[in-house]
């Protein structure tokens, strides 16, 4: 199956996004594509989320929208039926990474201990969310598996800030990071799309080169 971090290989960065309104997701989401985002993650966390996920499925076709914070095969099914193209989990269960594997798209189940990335291993599964980030020991907890894990790849989110992000890009086991910066809630409030381009546009270019990796 295609990992996540194959979707949109170029895009450093997924936004993390909470939509109160379904009527912002496609101005919401175009902003984002312009300003080099194409990997958006729509979080499951309020009634409009499936409604915004459909929306931008439907309208922004240069996006590639997957559905976050999702917690159980309902939500997998929902979210899959609404159109997204993958799923991104805080934590993982054995019934959760089923639904997640049967529904074939990319999926990124959360870890945050060494021993939740082992048993994913163990089941074939290389690609995975380091969630909350931050609080979870951030770059140095990342670095430090590189060595013994190798092969397991992550997306940090939580607390990954614009000042942190090239950090964590930097180590060869992070494919991108999830952050929500670039979505302030004053601009988001105001429907300011303009400076929510700006804010993508800057986040776009924390791009590691290859060769530095």
């Amino acid at each position: 199956m295609t990992s996540v971090f194959d979707l949109a290989p170029e895009a450093p960065v997924v936004p993390v996004v909470v939509i109160e309104d379904a009527a912002d997701a496609v101005p919401l989401a175009r902003a984002l594509v312009a300003g080099g985002l194409p990997l958006i993650e729509v979080t499951l966390r309020t009634p409009a989320a499936l409604d915004a996920l459909r929306a931008i499925a439907d309208g922004v076709p240069e996006a590639v929208v997957g559905a976050g914070t999702v917690v159980s095969a309902a939500e997998v099914a929902d979210a899959v039926g609404a159109g997204a193209r993958f799923l991104v989990s805080p934590g993982w269960t054995e019934r959760l990474l089923g639904a997640m594997r049967e529904s074939g798209v990319p999926f990124l189940p959360g870890v945050s201990t060494v021993s939740e990335v082992v048993a994913l291993l163990e089941r074939g599964v290389d690609a995975m969310k380091f969630f909350p980030a931050e609080a979870a020991g951030g770059v140095p907890y990342l670095k430090s598996l590189a060595g013994p894990l190798p092969q397991a790849r992550f997306c940090p989110t939580g607390g990954v800030s614009a000042a942190s992000a090239p950090a964590y890009l930097a180590l060869p086991n992070v494919g991108c990071v999830g952050g929500t910066w670039m979505l302030p809630p004053d601009a988001l409030a105001s429907r300011d799309w303009a400076r929510v381009e700006s804010l993508a546009r800057e986040a776009s270019a924390l791009r590691v080169p290859v060769s530095g990796r």
